[in-house]
């Protein structure tokens, strides 16, 4: 079961990379399973726990971390960020 995972603004540009393919393994049914799951690979890819007001969409929802995710969504994370 995969899922595609999307980074966004300075997040992509800690991690170094814009997206990633992630396998779920069985438990991990969750945007904040999933943010947890990937951050658990250590530096930089914590940053998925430690950004404050870190934001998460599935399938270009914005939810919450208790959202369900399953195979073949599109899970997107990213910081707030301002613009005018």
């Amino acid at each position: 079961m995969n899922v595609k995972v999307l980074f966004f603004a300075n997040l992509r540009e800690t991690l170094g990379v814009a997206s990633d393919t992630v396998r779920l393994p069985p438990g991990i049914d969750t945007a904040g399973a999933l943010r947890d799951m990937i951050a658990a690979r250590g530096e930089p890819w914590s940053a998925l726990v430690t950004t404050k007001n870190l934001r998460v969409a599935v399938n270009q929802q914005m939810v919450g971390p208790d959202a369900p995710v399953k195979a073949g969504d599109e899970v997107a994370f990213f910081p707030p960020v301002t613009g005018g």
